[in-house]
Order: structure tokens, then sequence, then C-alpha cells
């Protein structure tokens, strides 16, 4: 049985949450792995193919191709303002936003910055665009920041998201996570996601709790994974079990499956 629960959010659901959290997850060993490979290696992708737990929500149906919008470039530069203002407490989140996006069009002017990049997005921008870009990431961050501020336990806003390359299967998994806090050896994530969740958002908590522990180098799972969705006042949260585990990476492999099968009738 999956572990799934279902709470209205505030502190007190929050921290009971992560203090009620399990104390020895299990690890993902290299079996696991070659397992989970072969599974991938079985569904033939002629070109690399990125899941995530968006994707396994919506169980592989086409979408769009991405492309950076204020929607879009919200959460990266949030969450990189939410460090900023952690580092340097004399920063309001709103100061930290805009010296974040100052940073990122340094990034182009000095030559680092990557073709379809974050940065070379903002430096392409008008004004209006980047003042929307703005709006949404303070947004973004005083949400984030808000949570992060209820909880009792200490925690850090990861510098990336966890990625995992699928070996020989042309395949790169993304887990998402906003807040890491520490549990013993092994780490409680929390996700902050707009709106409201849907039907398969337990799905996808599982699909960046497999990821997740796939990107750890020592397979440890995480003790939870917190979805957060503060607009809709939602907390969902998944343990870090080996059936969860397993759900998710089967819903990982599904996920490739569906996508794959409306490929080959688009080209049918």
């Amino acid at each position: 049985m999956t572990t799934l629960t279902h709470r209205r959010f505030s502190r007190n659901v929050l921290n009971r949450l992560i203090d009620d959290a399990p104390t020895n997850p299990p690890c993902l060993t290299d079996d696991h792995r070659r397992s989970l490979s072969a599974r991938f290696r079985a569904v033939v992708s002629v070109e690399h193919r990125r899941l995530d737990a968006w994707m396994v929500e919506r169980a592989g149906q086409p979408f769009d191709a991405f492309r950076w919008s204020p929607t879009t470039a919200k959460r990266v530069v949030g969450n990189a303002a939410l460090r900023r203002s952690i580092n340097d407490p004399t920063l309001t989140r709103f100061d930290a936003v805009d010296i974040e996006l100052t940073d990122q069009l340094l990034r182009v002017t000095s030559g680092y910055a990557r073709p379809g990049s974050l940065a070379s997005y903002l430096a392409q921008s008008s004004p209006a665009v980047l003042g929307l870009v703005s709006a949404e990431a303070a947004n973004w961050t005083t949400q984030l920041g808000e949570a992060a501020e209820s909880i009792a336990a200490p925690w850090s806003v990861p510098t990336s998201d966890a990625y995992y390359d699928v070996a020989r299967a042309r395949t790169t998994l993304r887990g998402r996570r906003d807040l890491i806090i520490p549990r013993g050896l092994s780490r409680i994530l929390l996700r902050v996601r707009a709106g409201a969740p849907g039907k398969s958002a337990g799905p996808g908590l599982r699909a960046d709790l497999t990821i997740d522990a796939l990107a750890e180098p020592t397979g440890l799972a995480a003790a939870r994974v917190i979805g957060l969705w503060p607009e809709a006042g939602v907390v969902l949260s998944v343990d870090g079990t080996m059936e969860d585990l397993r759900y998710g990476a089967r819903d990982l492999v599904r996920t490739a499956v569906a996508s794959q099968r409306r490929t080959l009738l688009r080209a049918a």
C-alpha cells in the first residue's frame, strides 16, 4: 500500500509531518539500478528523453516543448533569491530577486551563458517581461520563504534538482525539490507547487522520491517527500518506503511507454 497522506496546510501540520517521518528509509542497490535500466532500455527511444513528476502526472500525454517564460522562470529565480537572502539577512526577498536577475544578465555579458539558458532568455526579454519575471519570482520566493520559516527543524534550499541518467537507456530523470530538511543520515524533501493538486499528485510525489534516491550516491531514500500547494492550502506526503520507491519506478517506466506509444502513433 502507498503511504500517501492528505492534510490541510498549517504550520503545526507541516512540522508534524517532519517530526513523524520514518527514521530508517531503505536504500536502492546496484541491482535495483540495473533492473530499472533494463526496463527503460526495453522502451526503445530514438531521441534522448527526459522524465519528471509532471510527465508522470500527465501519464505521458503530449505537451508543448519547454520554453522560458515568467511562469517557468519564477522557480529558478525565486529559489536562488531565497538562498541569497539566507546568506545575507540584510537583503529583503525583493532585493534578492533583483540581485539574482542582475547576476543572470551579467552571465550573458561575461560570455558564460549558454544559448537557451535562463540567462539568455532574460537578456533577450523586454523590460516589461523582466518586470513580470521579477514579480512572479518575488511571489514564489515569498511563498517558499514563509513555508520554510514555519519549519522548526533546520532546512536548506538545494542548489539544484535531483538528476539521474539511466545507464544505456537514453533517459534522464529529474526530481523536483525546493527545501531539504536533514533527518539523521537521510533527509526530508519539500516540494512547492502552484494551484491545487490533481488526482495524480501522489504518483508525482512518488516519482520525485524515486529519482532523488537514484541520484543519491549511496541510494539512501528520503525519509519523506512533502508536497505543498500554498494557494490551495493543501499538503500531501509520501514516505520513503521500498514499496513507494517501486511504485515511483513503475510509474516512470509506464510514462516512458505511454509517451513512446503516442510517438509511434503520430509517426504512423
